[in-house]
């Protein structure tokens, strides 16, 4: 899909703008302005479902996710977002967000963030060497540190807090 050109890029950096403030009902507002027939944009749908995110209103951030997926299927962002809405809206829940997510682990195999939160559900839905198995990808398809860290920091993952710990300590990507 081609760059947004102005006026509707001023609009969707104001939106950002908005956003960063800690604004996110002036960023909608701003979203307001963008030409209709744009409103489908990747970038637009990116930025209204960070803008609901940030609100925590998972029943307007869930349509718009499933746009963005429709939009641009092949980006791994609109899968993301809709399992994390799913997970949060009415009548989801972790189940129905792994799923989804599980579909798009397929679609997208060298995606680490899918792995990761693929981990996250497994563990909550009590499932450990699941789990530990996603996050085990996770590290082998992201920067391992940085998944590390983030696992260790993640309530998600406390169950596997230890078995993180260790694994961190001994450097065994394959482990």
């Amino acid at each position: 899909m081609p760059l947004l050109q102005p006026p509707d890029s001023h609009h969707l950096a104001a939106a950002l703008g908005w956003l960063e403030l800690g604004c996110p009902s002036d960023a909608l507002t701003e979203l307001e302005k963008i030409s209709p027939d744009l409103l489908g944009h990747p970038a637009v749908l990116e930025m209204r479902w960070s803008v609901h995110s940030e609100m925590k209103d998972w029943a307007a951030a869930l349509p718009v996710a499933q746009a963005l997926t429709r939009a641009a299927p092949d980006q791994a962002a609109g899968w993301l977002h809709q399992s994390y809405a799913l997970r949060r809206v009415a009548g989801g829940g972790l189940q129905t967000a792994f799923d989804l997510l599980r579909s798009a682990a397929d679609r997208f195999p060298e995606d680490w963030l899918i792995a990761y939160n693929l981990a996250c559900y497994t563990c909550q839905l009590q499932q450990p060497d699941a789990a530990w198995e996603w996050l085990r990808r996770a590290t082998v398809r992201g920067e391992k540190p940085r998944v590390l860290q983030m696992a260790l920091d993640d309530p998600d993952l406390l169950p596997l807090r230890d078995r993180i710990r260790i694994f961190a300590a001994e450097g065994n990507v394959g482990a």
